[in-house]
């Protein structure tokens, strides 16, 4: 025998060694590649990073962010949307992959006022039973224009939100929150 020919043993290890490698490095990139795609089209992790949303969610929070339903329907009144910081934050040096997060009041054609520590929508005052106290200064009404909407944190006394920064563009919404994932003891849909 041949010293430079190999023992088919050897040889069919090899070949199995070099298949498994293969289809390992295959299934590392088809989950690489579903994940950016779920990550990108479908939902995404977040944290919350600051008090805004007090009560309703915590600072260290983690959601569920989905992307889907808005490409089907806008934002409705009540929903908690994720958002990229409109020009008039950006203009006061939040970064643009900044994600905010706030309630939405107003939608397009609405009217949103503050008054006596009460968020009117329409003239009517909302029944908010998710904030933490009622608002403590006023806000002379404002007709939400078209594509835009009207958000405020659900801390309306701590809160960085359209009655110091204005109407958050449609283009801007990333997505809504629907899960809180952490911490253990708050796990649940939002």
């Amino acid at each position: 025998m041949n010293s430079q020919e190999n023992n088919p043993k050897e040889t069919l290890a090899s070949s199995k060694s070099w298949r498994n490698w293969q289809e390992n490095f295959t299934l590392i990139a088809i989950a690489l590649v579903l994940a950016l795609l779920i990550r990108t089209f479908i939902a995404e992790p977040r944290y919350i990073p600051s008090e805004s949303m007090l009560p309703t969610l915590y600072e260290g929070d983690r959601l569920v962010i989905e992307k889907v339903s808005y490409r089907f329907h806008p934002p409705t009144s009540g929903d908690i949307v994720v958002f990229q910081p409109p020009a008039e934050l950006q203009k006061r040096g939040y970064p643009k992959d900044q994600a905010f997060i706030k309630r939405v009041i107003g939608r397009p054609g609405e009217i949103v006022s503050v008054a006596n520590g009460k968020v009117y929508l329409n003239g009517q005052p909302l029944t908010e039973d998710y904030i933490a106290e009622p608002p403590s200064q006023p806000f002379q009404p404002v007709k939400v224009p078209e594509d835009q909407f009207f958000v405020m944190g659900d801390n309306r006394n701590n809160s960085n939100d359209s009655r110091y920064w204005g109407f958050l563009p449609q283009e801007n919404i990333i997505g809504r929150a629907v899960f809180r994932f952490w911490p253990p003891d708050r796990v649940g849909i939002i």
